[in-house]
């Protein structure tokens, strides 16, 4: 039998490719016609664009869609840390290669946790590149620092020793990568454990990945340096912006979320009743506000 697909079928349709870049090989998943405006969907930690599954599709509709693993993560190449320098700066390098790479030259840009430092990175560099603006449970203030982050904050980042970072590997075990998803859900059932068993037997269970980890958790102390000029950034570009923020995440506080109407006194706010990963318990209602959100203020 001979199948048919309609249009829309057909635009939803995930591809899942790789491409390289500074000779890494890049993972990514595709969606939506290449007409399209191109919206950009940056993952945080520790997932992969596995988190992005499900968005994909409900997005493709209408936008050209892409998410990209970053290196030591998905799919994408993972190089040994004594060689390669796992840095913020240079996750940003790649993807910044990548995007370019796949001709995205202007884009909406969906940042969720380690996407924001990655995502601001590339857009304060380039702001012409900024089209739109989705913020989901990332953070650039202080304040938006939970407790979860005091061993982070009070010791690997002031000392990098063999005992902090002992301590600091706790946040790498699979019970607090669980905790990551299922924290601050009011509808637990709809998260699969493919999520949290992806990302832990996936990524940080690889050769490397425990390593790379820790390298990052320590780099992390330079985004918090960045926090001001990103924040100059979203004041002067005054982006069309819409947040979504998961009240009871683990890692950023919902006052973290607030704080970006500081910057953004016109960004559409939605509080979700939900923890990290927002789009595994809320995927409706967000996709539903993005198409909306870009039909009334940009398309």
């Amino acid at each position: 039998m001979t199948q048919t697909y309609t249009p829309a079928v057909l635009a939803s349709t995930v591809t899942h490719s790789s491409i390289t870049v500074d000779g890494l090989n890049i993972a990514y998943r595709e969606a939506g016609d290449p007409s399209s405006p191109k919206l950009v969907l940056l993952h945080g930690w520790p997932a992969s664009s596995h988190q992005f599954r499900d968005l994909i599709p409900a997005l493709a509709t209408r936008f050209h869609v892409i998410a990209p693993d970053y290196p030591g993560f998905g799919n994408s190449d993972t190089p040994d840390p004594a060689t390669f320098p796992y840095t913020f700066d240079k996750l940003a390098e790649i993807t910044e290669g990548f995007l370019k790479a796949k001709g995205f030259e202007r884009f909406g840009l969906y940042v969720q946790d380690y996407g924001g430092p990655v995502g601001f990175r590339i857009v304060t560099k380039n702001p012409k590149a900024l089209e739109w603006l989705i913020i989901q449970n990332t953070n650039a203030y202080e304040v938006g620092f939970s407790a979860a982050w005091g061993g982070l904050r009070n010791a690997l980042w002031l000392d990098r020793s063999d005992e902090n970072e002992k301590g600091a590997a706790g946040l790498l075990e699979l019970e607090t990568v669980k905790a990551t998803y299922l924290g601050g859900s009011t509808n637990p059932a709809l998260i699969s454990p493919d999520t949290w068993n992806m990302d832990y037997f996936h990524t940080l269970q690889r050769q490397h990945g425990r390593q790379l980890q820790l390298d990052l958790f320590y780099d992390y102390r330079n985004n918090v340096t960045l926090y001001p000029k990103w924040q100059a950034f979203l004041k002067e570009q005054q982006p069309k912006t819409i947040i979504f923020w998961g009240q009871g995440d683990i890692f950023f506080t919902p006052v973290g979320g607030e704080a970006y109407l500081q910057e953004l006194p016109k960004a559409e706010m939605h509080r979700l009743a939900a923890g990290h990963f927002a789009t595994e318990d809320c995927l409706d209602y967000i996709a539903e506000h993005i198409h909306t959100f870009y039909e009334k203020f940009i398309g």
